[in-house]
Protein backbone atom coordinates (compact mmCIF):
# COMPACT_ATOMS: atom_id res chain seq x y z
CA UNK A 1 0.00 0.00 0.00
CA UNK A 2 1.01 3.60 -1.10
CA UNK A 3 2.25 5.88 2.00
CA UNK A 4 1.69 8.87 -0.22
CA UNK A 5 -1.54 9.81 0.62
CA UNK A 6 -0.27 9.70 4.15
CA UNK A 7 2.65 12.11 3.25
CA UNK A 8 0.52 14.81 1.54
CA UNK A 9 -1.76 14.84 4.19
CA UNK A 10 1.48 15.33 6.45
CA UNK A 11 2.54 18.01 3.87
CA UNK A 12 -0.72 19.63 4.39
CA UNK A 13 -0.23 19.86 8.15
CA UNK A 14 2.82 21.33 8.18
CA UNK A 15 1.83 23.76 5.55
CA UNK A 16 -0.98 25.21 7.94
CA UNK A 17 1.74 25.28 10.85
CA UNK A 18 3.48 27.73 8.47
CA UNK A 19 1.18 30.82 9.94
CA UNK A 20 1.45 30.11 13.01
CA UNK A 21 5.37 29.96 13.36
CA UNK A 22 6.45 32.34 11.01
CA UNK A 23 9.84 32.80 12.50
CA UNK A 24 10.69 29.50 10.70
CA UNK A 25 8.84 29.83 8.00
CA UNK A 26 11.69 29.25 5.25
CA UNK A 27 12.93 26.57 7.12
CA UNK A 28 9.20 25.19 7.21
CA UNK A 29 9.46 26.07 3.24
CA UNK A 30 12.12 23.96 2.43
CA UNK A 31 10.79 20.85 4.69
CA UNK A 32 7.72 21.14 2.81
CA UNK A 33 9.28 21.53 -0.73
CA UNK A 34 11.81 18.32 0.40
CA UNK A 35 9.05 16.04 1.07
CA UNK A 36 6.88 17.41 -2.11
CA UNK A 37 10.10 16.22 -4.25
CA UNK A 38 10.77 13.67 -2.78
CA UNK A 39 6.66 12.37 -3.85
CA UNK A 40 7.33 13.68 -6.75
CA UNK A 41 10.75 11.11 -7.27
CA UNK A 42 7.78 8.08 -6.26
CA UNK A 43 4.67 9.55 -8.40
CA UNK A 44 6.09 12.19 -10.93
CA UNK A 45 2.50 12.31 -12.08
CA UNK A 46 0.91 13.08 -8.92
CA UNK A 47 -1.25 16.18 -9.38
CA UNK A 48 -2.23 16.44 -5.45
CA UNK A 49 2.07 16.95 -4.79
CA UNK A 50 2.66 18.87 -7.85
CA UNK A 51 -0.58 21.24 -6.78
CA UNK A 52 1.37 21.57 -3.17
CA UNK A 53 4.55 22.15 -4.19
CA UNK A 54 3.29 25.06 -6.70
CA UNK A 55 1.33 26.73 -3.68
CA UNK A 56 4.79 26.44 -2.17
CA UNK A 57 6.84 27.55 -4.31
CA UNK A 58 4.23 30.97 -4.99
CA UNK A 59 4.07 31.45 -1.16
CA UNK A 60 7.92 32.40 -1.73
CA UNK A 61 7.81 34.12 -4.22
CA UNK A 62 9.23 31.78 -6.90
CA UNK A 63 6.16 32.72 -9.35
CA UNK A 64 7.97 31.10 -12.23
CA UNK A 65 8.98 27.56 -10.62
CA UNK A 66 5.23 27.82 -9.37
CA UNK A 67 3.93 28.15 -12.60
CA UNK A 68 6.22 24.95 -14.09
CA UNK A 69 4.67 22.47 -11.40
CA UNK A 70 1.25 24.30 -11.53
CA UNK A 71 1.23 23.61 -15.13
CA UNK A 72 2.35 19.78 -15.24
CA UNK A 73 -0.73 19.27 -13.13
CA UNK A 74 -3.20 21.20 -15.37
CA UNK A 75 -1.18 18.89 -18.36
CA UNK A 76 -2.07 16.08 -16.44
CA UNK A 77 -6.12 16.71 -15.95
CA UNK A 78 -5.89 17.71 -12.97
CA UNK A 79 -9.79 19.38 -11.83
CA UNK A 80 -8.78 19.85 -8.60
CA UNK A 81 -10.04 23.68 -7.47
CA UNK A 82 -7.29 24.08 -5.63
CA UNK A 83 -4.95 23.63 -9.14
CA UNK A 84 -7.21 26.62 -11.20
CA UNK A 85 -7.44 28.96 -7.61
CA UNK A 86 -3.38 28.45 -7.45
CA UNK A 87 -2.71 29.50 -11.20
CA UNK A 88 -5.18 32.31 -11.03
CA UNK A 89 -2.66 33.83 -8.10
CA UNK A 90 0.22 33.09 -9.75
CA UNK A 91 -0.78 34.75 -12.93
CA UNK A 92 -1.62 37.76 -10.95
CA UNK A 93 1.65 37.88 -9.14
CA UNK A 94 3.25 37.36 -12.41
CA UNK A 95 1.23 40.40 -13.69
CA UNK A 96 -0.44 38.90 -16.34
CA UNK A 97 -3.23 40.12 -18.00
CA UNK A 98 -6.48 39.73 -16.10
CA UNK A 99 -7.84 37.38 -18.73
CA UNK A 100 -5.55 35.11 -18.24
CA UNK A 101 -6.43 34.79 -14.86
CA UNK A 102 -10.61 35.14 -14.54
CA UNK A 103 -10.16 32.31 -16.68
CA UNK A 104 -8.98 30.42 -14.25
CA UNK A 105 -11.31 31.70 -11.24
CA UNK A 106 -14.31 31.00 -13.64
CA UNK A 107 -13.28 27.44 -14.23
CA UNK A 108 -12.40 26.95 -10.52
CA UNK A 109 -16.34 27.90 -9.67
CA UNK A 110 -17.44 24.48 -10.54
CA UNK A 111 -14.75 22.26 -9.27
CA UNK A 112 -14.15 20.99 -5.82
CA UNK A 113 -10.83 20.66 -3.26
CA UNK A 114 -8.90 17.93 -3.43
CA UNK A 115 -8.32 17.38 0.42
CA UNK A 116 -4.95 16.62 -0.11
CA UNK A 117 -4.10 19.89 -1.72
CA UNK A 118 -3.68 23.50 -0.41
CA UNK A 119 -3.71 26.97 -1.75
CA UNK A 120 -1.18 29.47 -2.21
CA UNK A 121 -1.43 32.41 0.32
CA UNK A 122 -2.94 35.49 -1.33
CA UNK A 123 -3.04 39.05 -0.50
CA UNK A 124 -3.53 41.77 -3.45
CA UNK A 125 -1.62 44.27 -1.08
CA UNK A 126 1.73 42.51 -0.69
CA UNK A 127 3.55 42.47 -3.81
Amino acid sequence: MSTIPLRLENVKKLQAKRWENEDHWDTLNELLVKELEEILLIEPENTSALINIGAVYSDMGENEMALEYLKKALNLGSKDKNLFVNLAIVLVYMEKHQEEYLEYLEEAEDKTEDPLTFKAYFDPQSR
